[in-house]
C-alpha cells in the first residue's frame, strides 16, 4: 500500500480552462468527476514509485516536493501565469494556511508510522471525507443530503475492511499506548488534509497551480534539511522514481485532482475520495503479491459500490458557485489570459 496519504494536498495545476468561469452546471460537475478519478487513480501507483526509489519518507517527500515545484513552474511558465505567483490580500492568508496545514499533516502522518504500521495509517488518514463532509457544511454551506452521507459512511466501511484494520487493533499492539498515540496523530493530520481540501475549494477562482506551486515550495522550505539528515540517494534509477513522485503523483495527479475539484461539490469529492485507496490497495495486491482477503476484498466491492451509487444518485447534484468573498481581480484577468 503507498505509503503517503493524498488527499488533495500536495501539489497541483490546473488544466482546464473552463474551470475558471464564473457559474458552475450539472455538466460542469460531471465533467470534473473524470479528472478527478484520473488523478486518484495515478496517486494509488505511488507505492511503487516509493518502493523502487528506496529512499527515507523525509527524503521522499522533499524530492516530490522539488521536483513537483520544477514542473509547476514550467507549467506556469508555458502558460504564462508566473505573474499569479503574487498573492493578493484577499488569498495570501489562505494559500499560506493551506500549505502549513499540509506540511503539518505529513509531519503528523509520519510521526505516526513510527507508532503504527504504514497500513493502519494510511486507512484512518482516508477518515478525511467524513471531515470534508463535515467542512462543508460549516465553510461552505453546503449540504450533501443523507444519502451522499451515508455513501461515505459505506465507502468508509468498505476500507476498513480492505485494509485489515480490525484485525491489526485486535492484536497485542492495539492494546499499546503509543498504538492510540499514532492514532490520534492520524485522525489529526486527516483533519488537516480535509481543511486543505475545503480551502483548495475556496480558492476555486484563482489558477489552481498557484495554490499548488505555494504548497510545494513550503515543502520544500520545511523538509529541506531532509536529504542532508537521512542521505542524498545515489545516483540512477533512484533519482528517475524520485523525480517521477513530483512529476507524475504531484504536478499531473493534483492537475487532474484540482481541475475535478473546482467543478465537484464536497459531498462529491469525498465520496470520490475512495478511489485512490481502492486502487492503492488493488495494486498493492497486483504488485507487491499482497494477497486479499475475503473480508478485504468484499471491502474493496463495497467502497466500489458506495461510489456507484453515489454517482449514480447524484448524477444531477449542482456543482458549486464562486465564493464572492474571495473574488479579486486576478481570476478575471486568468481568464482573458488563457484565450
Amino acid at each position: 500500500m503507498s505509503r503517503y496519504p493524498e488527499p488533495a494536498q500536495m501539489a497541483a495545476a490546473s488544466i482546464d480552462q473552463s474551470a475558471q468561469t464564473a457559474s458552475r452546471t450539472p455538466s460542469d460537475a460531471f465533467g470534473g468527476v473524470l479528472p478527478f478519478v484520473l488523478g486518484s487513480a495515478l496517486l494509488g501507483s505511488i507505492g511503487i514509485f516509493v518502493h523502487m526509489a528506496q529512499a527515507g519518507a523525509l527524503t521522499a517527500t522533499w524530492f516530490r516536493c522539488a521536483f513537483g515545484l520544477l514542473g509547476l513552474t514550467a507549467w506556469l511558465l508555458w502558460r504564462r501565469q508566473l505573474r499569479f505567483l503574487r498573492l493578493g490580500r484577499s488569498t495570501a492568508v489562505w494559500v499560506l494556511l493551506a500549505s502549513v496545514l499540509m506540511v503539518l499533516g505529513w509531519v503528523l502522518f509520519f510521526a505516526a508510522m513510527e507508532r503504527i504500521s504504514a497500513g493502519v495509517a494510511v486507512v484512518l488518514f482516508h477518515m478525511q471525507p467524513m471531515w470534508v463532509l463535515l467542512l462543508g457544511a460549516l465553510c461552505l454551506g453546503e449540504h450533501p443530503g443523507r444519502q451522499r452521507v451515508a455513501a461515505v459512511a459505506v465507502a468508509m466501511l468498505g476500507l476498513v475492511l480492505a485494509t485489515g484494520i480490525l484485525e491489526q487493533a485486535a492484536s497485542q499492539q492495539g492494546t499499546q499506548a503509543q498504538y492510540w498515540l499514532g492514532v490520534g496523530m492520524c485522525l489529526l493530520g486527516a483533519f488537516l488534509t480535509a481543511a486543505v481540501t475545503v480551502i483548495a475549494r475556496r480558492l476555486r477562482a484563482m489558477p489552481a497551480g498557484v495554490l499548488a506551486w505555494w504548497q510545494c515550495a513550503v515543502g520544500c522550505a520545511v523538509l529541506w534539511m531532509a536529504p542532508a539528515t537521512q542521505g542524498w540517494p545515489a545516483w540512477g534509477a533512484a533519482w528517475g522514481w524520485l523525480a517521477a513522485l513530483g512529476l507524475v503523483h504531484t504536478a499531473t495527479a493534483y492537475a487532474l485532482i484540482y481541475t475535478g475539484m473546482a467543478r465537484l461539490p464536497t459531498g462529491r469529492i469525498a465520496v470520490l475520495q475512495f478511489v485512490y485507496p481502492a486502487i492503492a490497495i488493488l495494486v498493492d495486491w497486483q504488485y507487491f503479491g499482497h494477497r486479499l482477503g475475503a473480508l478485504q476484498m468484499a471491502g474493496v466491492l463495497v467502497m466500489g459500490a458506495a461510489i456507484w451509487y453515489a454517482e449514480r444518485r447524484g448524477s444531477g447534484d449542482k456543482a458549486p458557485t464562486r465564493d464572492k468573498t474571495l473574488n479579486s481581480p486576478q481570476p478575471t484577468a486568468n481568464i482573458r489570459a488563457q484565450r
